[in-house]
């Protein structure tokens, strides 16, 4: 019998998380959430398992945290690959307290990567934003047109992320990538 793949949805609490971790489910997938549930409740797996039939495994602490994160690494060492929607996203708070933006969304995207490097996790899949657009000269905007500078706190993390990743993949030879730019 084939072991089914095991994808780590970080965030999997959120809304985007939620219906990606259904569908993953849907799709023979194996599906492990970490998320805080800073803006999410953890009822959100019984709804999960109600639509798919397989309640997933949630691990509830934050990714800023990296001896938690090592630790769950430790004992989930067969994970194929990690879909990272887990991040601040309101603008507007931001703009208020970037710092909190800046420490959450992208310490946690560089333990995850370390983590990635150190559990042999070859592929990441990054919740960016169209905010690393900043504003379009055109629209509809298209994966042509240029980044400008961000806007906000939010869109910056996530232009800087998506430059962290950049980077790190260009330095490894096992870790692939890619930005997803809602």
């Amino acid at each position: 019998r084939k072991m089914k793949k095991k994808i780590l949805v970080t965030g999997g609490t959120g809304y985007i998380g939620s219906h990606t971790s259904a569908e993953l489910i849907e799709n023979g997938f194996d599906v492990i959430i970490i998320d805080n549930l800073y803006n999410s409740e953890k009822e959100v797996i019984d709804r999960i398992k109600e639509i798919t039939g397989t309640k997933p495994e949630l691990h509830v602490f934050d990714l800023c945290d990296k001896e938690k994160l090592n630790s769950f690494f430790s004992r989930n060492n067969d994970i194929s690959a990690i879909i990272h929607f887990a991040a601040y996203k309101a603008v507007n708070e931001s703009v208020a307290k970037p710092l909190m933006y800046y420490r959450n969304n992208l310490v946690s995207l560089i333990n995850i990567l370390e983590c990635m490097q150190q559990f042999n996790i070859p592929d990441l899949v990054f919740s960016s934003s169209c905010t690393v657009y900043g504003q379009p000269a055109e629209l509809p905007v298209s994966e042509k047109a240029p980044l400008q500078s961000a806007a906000s706190p939010y869109g910056n993390t996530k232009q800087i992320g998506e430059s962290i990743i950049s980077d790190t993949t260009l330095s490894s030879e096992t870790i692939k990538a890619i930005s997803l730019r809602y």
